[in-house]
């Protein structure tokens, strides 16, 4: 077996070179995935060299899992098995990039804060806050479909993708969509691998629509007090001509730590809802002062943070898992919910009631405004966790609404359905999947459904 298993390691080295395929047990164990870790790492260095790893693998039956950054690595089931480590770090390349025409062309190995420095020299942007931030990578944010605050004022990476290029496991490269808007006739294969976790092909180069930056930006604290005071400041808001770019519920804890200073950190006292607006100065003006027209009928406070203070905190908010990894190390896991936005604090107080039950202590956020809701457990018994994580998805269940156990310990997963049941699409997954990687070779049981 292990002549076997150096031979493979040999034909991938012919594909991308000796120095790109990485044994030693200590490398591998790096991009280990929930405790199994692979036999080799491969680091190809272009789209055609993905594909035909790909292919080898699959003519192997080596089960392959790709990666970056390993920012949502913890994301999933615990792999049936896994052999390849597919490292796409040095597909790190811009392929084209015209500011006049809004669109940029890179591969998935980019980190995200480099593309935005890259855009930022012609005030544009693309205005996601992902889960990992900075190093969050291209590709692990369409992966994953990841967006943050932002999302419900410029949408989700699904809207923001013109086109791609994407290597399958028959060692073809496929491109889909371009590099224009409006440029797809039929169906959009891209919106398939966008939220696929990299269980049908993998994402070599993906094209973007990119936004001007704002000509300022200010960021709004309310003290939001009571679960019922946040709603009734959410109606508030809504009901307003007040468009946020950002919106954002924090409770104690979460607030304490995404303030920039100790300091800032202590004056924190009761939950507090974070608005960030864009716009000219006269605008900024017009928006703080209809806050604090909202906030003096609330009878709570508003607080203006100062921009640099106030870029820091979305970026901890954005990396709120790493934020936390201070402070909380050995917390225990990281839950997501969707729920209408309109029972997004009826199930703030749910989870507040069933954590108080079994003794778990909580930090949690919630984008009040699309009824995303973010759950994390900092300490308590492990054992109280399976129990946390049913009731709390039945409870998102009975309001119309879902649960994922975004990360937790490889250990808990055995006793956790992280995904929740399969929805009606089922079926058509299950096709899509045999479709596209009919050997199941490819982050093969991770996804929904054992998929």
């Amino acid at each position: 077996m292990a002549t076997a298993v150096q031979s493979v390691h040999s034909e991938f080295a012919t594909i991308v070179g000796d120095s790109c395929v990485i044994t030693d047990p200590a490398v591998c164990q790096t991009h280990a995935v929930d405790g199994l870790a692979p036999s080799a790492v491969v680091y190809p260095q272009s789209a055609e060299q993905v594909a035909a790893v790909l292919k080898c693998a699959a003519e192997h039956d080596l089960a392959v899992i790709p990666s970056r950054n390993l920012t949502k690595i913890a994301t999933g089931n615990r792999p049936r098995r896994y052999d390849v480590a597919l490292s796409l770090k040095d597909l790190n390349r811009v392929w084209y990039y015209e500011p006049a025409d809004l669109v940029v062309s890179v591969e998935p190995g980019m980190k995200f804060g480099d593309l935005q420095h890259l855009l930022a020299r012609h005030r544009l942007w693309l205005p996601l806050d992902p889960a990992g931030d900075a190093r969050a990578s291209l590709g692990g944010i369409l992966a994953a479909n990841s967006s943050g605050p932002l999302r419900p004022h410029y949408g989700t990476p699904r809207d923001m993708v013109l086109g791609m290029k994407i290597a399958t496991t028959e060692g073809k490269v496929i491109k889909t969509g371009g590099r224009v808007v409006k440029n797809v006739t039929g169906y959009d294969i891209s919106k398939l691998m966008i939220g696929s976790y990299g269980t049908l092909g993998v994402i070599v180069e993906a094209s973007f629509k990119l936004y001007p930056i704002p000509a300022g930006r200010a960021t709004l604290v309310l003290a939001a007090g009571t679960l019922e005071q946040a709603r009734e400041l959410r109606r508030a808001i809504q009901r307003s001509p007040l468009e946020p770019m950002r919106m954002v519920w924090l409770d104690t804890q979460a607030a304490k730590l995404v303030r920039e200073s100790p300091s800032a950190a202590a004056e924190v006292s009761a939950p507090e809802i974070w608005i960030e607006a864009g716009g000219s100065p006269r605008v900024l003006e017009r928006y703080a002062g209809t806050l604090e027209e909202i906030s003096r009928g609330a009878g709570v406070s508003v607080e203006r943070l100062e921009a640099n203070s106030a870029e820091a905190c979305w970026s901890r908010i954005a990396g709120f898992r790493e934020a936390l990894a201070g402070s909380w190390p050995d917390s225990l896991a990281h839950l997501k919910a969707v729920v209408p936005p309109s029972a997004s604090e009826e199930f703030l107080k749910q989870a507040q009631q069933r954590a108080a039950e079994v003794k778990l202590r909580l930090a949690s956020l919630a984008l009040p405004s699309v009824g995303v809701v973010y759950l994390s457990l900092l300490e308590g018994a492990r054992e109280a966790v399976p129990r946390f994580n049913g009731a709390l998805r039945a409870a998102a269940i009975s309001l119309g609404g879902s649960l994922v156990v975004e990360s937790c310990a490889p250990e808990l997963k055995s006793q956790i359905d992280v995904w929740g049941p399969p929805g009606d699409d089922f079926a058509v997954m299950r096709k899509l999947k045999e479709a596209w990687d009919p050997k199941g070779i490819l982050s093969p049981g991770r996804f929904v459904g054992g998929l």
